[in-house]
């Protein structure tokens, strides 16, 4: 019988920049590297053994990665807009037990910072309420050199090998065929990827989750993500989990008033951070890490190098070491926070990698973007990466050299120089000496292959509130996608995460009983919750560094506008006035007053709680704007705690919400606000919830 002829691949023609024709294969071909090289693994880094460090020779992962970190210029290839604020780190105590890092030593001793926290999806002109991760980057000027912690507001990521990472980057980016969506993963493209990687379960209930639409730059946790070590001054090494805990407390706008933010105000978190730092109230975070041996990491169930796997604090609890406060905002945007580069192989001597395979391709990737966006080597010159303290070696020339080294002698050893730079073994940096050994293999562990257990506890740990926006945040994202095999295929995975869950969303969906049958590698754990894990479970009961918006009018009462400005700023709060117009108005008593908004420009969804407290001569002007009647019906939407006044009756009844819904509704006729500022201090009135939307 003869034998059936082998199916040739489909290539098409073009033609290059020199005018040579040349192929590219359109279906059925081998994937190659640059070089046409078939490639027999894209989906794992060459390490030594399944747990080891990556090997330099690899020579796919750094093509690949390469080609990618070189695909724009000059803006970020990802976390493109972020914003940033100089401050300073001081540990609470010595933290040589752990740690022989000099800026962890002093408590009287102020290290300067730089923090940048961004989007990762988006372009540089793209919305800052976007759901997306949030990156958590800190440049620490050390008297022993600059020390980079460059990680997330989630503690987990999508993949576990730093191969995966252009691929899962292209797909959330938009289509290269039609430019959009921009900053938004709610489309085929991002889905089909995840849902054919089911390592990314557990950070798609992070990003499904509040968490990945935060009310504040300065209401965001931070996480180190990886798994690093710290190692004291006898060399014992000990394994460490960063965690950034901010002061205010970690808080979340809901989806649709973060959709209603960006159109109201694309730039609210940058904004926000700029506004309270020139008024003083300096953004705060507690500095955490969690402290475990080899010995310890053998008995936890899951491996403490796999990216996508997070340690309870049940298990390790967190040790505070100190916190860092931001207090001066930049003076150049261009000049600091775009020329900024963070790098996380930037360490100083007490801190070192582990090999977590994510971990690992970090570290030549982001010294590789460097050099793409900034142009040359010589990027540590710029002031903002410029380390403050001394720095000398025998590195010369390059594009963009700002220095002028004198002497004959750029080499060494030398004995030319009469004494320049030399290496000092007792207080350089010394690389932990950890034993590897094995085959040189592209393997995934086999610790690594439970992609479900953690997902899993993330959802048992939340509140009913979070479980609500989790379902709708995948029915609106999964809704979107226009291809039914990743929708059933996504629903798959959510059933294995909880059957409850895959129900809800496939209620909302309207395809019950469609989701694939998906087999898991290993047995799913059914985990009991943590509740540090809840943003609202552990939220502190606190109207801190938030924001009330006054809705009034021209005569407003100056009595009541004085107690309600008495009693936020009491608890550390802000309070603004938004009139129909943005003229100068006169209160009550006859005072000129400027309000801070108008009305059509400040819609509530900007501010954290509502006060609405026209004068009764004028509400008929408010019960002749939309805008008005809408600023209550969205707030109450968004169940925000509303204080009224006796003559926003009209408009409360024009608007059919009703001023003795729930306790969120407070009447501050009387002048007294601390009933407001009790019910403002719960965030929002989870119970009404229910009452105003399902899915």
């Amino acid at each position: 019988m003869a034998k059936k002829a082998k199916a040739k691949p489909s290539f098409k023609t073009t033609t290059g920049n020199g005018g040579e024709p040349h192929q590219i294969a359109t279906d059925g071909d081998r994937l190659t590297t640059n070089q046409g090289v078939v490639v027999a693994d894209d989906q794992n880094t060459l390490t030594v053994g399944a747990r080891g460090p990556q090997l330099l020779e690899d020579h796919i992962l750094r093509e690949k990665i390469t080609h990618f970190d070189h695909e724009r210029i000059p803006e970020r290839v990802v976390h493109a807009r972020g914003y940033g604020a100089h401050g300073y780190f001081q540990c609470y105590k010595s933290a040589a037990k752990i740690c022989k890092a000099g800026f962890l030593q002093d408590p009287s001793v102020k290290t300067p910072v730089f923090c940048r926290i961004s989007t990762v999806a988006g372009s540089a002109g793209s919305r800052d309420t976007a759901r997306d991760v949030r990156g958590f980057a800190v440049k620490f000027y050390t008297e022993e050199g600059n020390y980079d912690l460059v990680g997330n507001n989630i503690p987990v990521f999508f993949i576990q090998d730093a191969i995966k990472f252009p691929d899962l980057i292209h797909s959330v980016k938009p289509a290269p065929d039609r430019d959009f969506p921009q900053a938004q993963s709610a489309h085929d493209t991002f889905w089909d990827f995840v849902s054919l990687n089911s390592e990314s379960m557990h950070m798609l209930m992070w990003v499904m989750s509040d968490r990945a639409i935060p009310r504040s730059l300065r209401m965001i946790e931070g996480f180190g993500v990886h798994t690093f070590r710290m190692i004291d001054k006898k060399g014992d090494s000990r394994f460490v989990k960063f965690h950034w805990r901010p002061k205010y407390g970690a808080f979340s706008q809901i989806w649709d008033e973060a959709v209603m933010v960006a159109g109201a105000d694309p730039d609210f978190h940058r904004r926000d951070m700029w506004n309270a730092i020139n008024a003083g109230d300096f953004p705060e975070w507690e500095l955490s890490v969690q402290v475990f041996t080899q010995e310890e990491a053998d008995q936890f169930d899951f491996d403490h190098l796999d990216p996508t796997k997070l340690i309870p604090e049940e298990i390790v609890p967190l040790t505070p070491i100190g916190k860092m406060v931001l207090d001066r905002n930049v003076d150049n945007f261009f000049a600091e926070t775009e020329q900024v580069a963070f790098c996380p192989s930037h360490l100083v001597p007490g801190i070192d990698f582990s090999n977590d395979p994510l971990l690992q391709g970090r570290l030549f990737s982001y010294l590789d973007t460097q050099l793409s966006r900034l142009g040359s080597p010589n990027f540590h010159q710029i002031p903002i990466n410029k380390p403050k303290c001394p720095f000398a070696n025998f590195q010369r020339d390059g594009h963009m050299q700002m220095d002028v080294p004198a002497g004959r002698v750029a080499n060494q050893p030398n004995s030319l120089d009469n004494g320049g730079p030399r290496e000092d073994p007792k207080s350089g940096f010394h690389s932990f000496p950890a034993e590897e050994s094995g085959a040189k293999v592209r393997l995934r562990p086999e610790s690594f292959a439970d992609h479900y257990t953690q997902a899993r506890l993330f959802w048992k740990s939340m509140t009913e509130p979070e479980k609500r926006h989790i379902v709708g945040g995948f029915s609106f994202e999964l809704g979107k996608c226009q291809e039914t095999h990743v929708r059933t295929r996504m629903l798959g995975h959510l059933n294995n995460i909880d059957r409850e869950l895959g129900t809800q969303v496939a209620d909302c969906l309207g395809m019950q009983g469609m989701a694939d049958d998906i087999t898991p590698v290993v047995p799913v754990g059914d985990p009991e919750p943590s509740k540090p894990l809840s943003q609202y479970a552990v939220a502190p009961k606190s109207i801190a560094g938030k924001k009330v918006g006054l809705l009034t009018t021209n005569g407003v009462d100056a009595k009541l506008l004085d107690a309600i400005r008495k009693a936020v700023e009491s608890e550390g709060a802000m309070m603004e006035v938004i009139a129909p117009k943005i003229g100068p108005m006169k209160s009550s008593d006859g005072q000129s007053l400027t309000p801070d908004h108008f009305l059509a420009g400040a819609p509530s969804p900007l501010f954290d709680a509502v006060i609405i407290a026209p004068a009764k001569s004028e509400v008929e002007t408010l019960l002749s704007q939309a805008a008005a009647i809408d600023w209550i019906r969205t707030a109450f939407a968004h169940l925000k705690v509303i204080g009224f006044n006796e003559a926003a009756a009209p408009l409360f009844e024009k608007a059919a919400v009703k001023t003795d819904a729930d306790d969120g509704m407070v009447d501050v006729s009387d002048g007294s606000l601390k009933a407001f500022v009790q019910q403002a201090k719960q965030h929002r009135v989870w119970d009404r919830e229910p009452t105003v939307r399902s899915c």
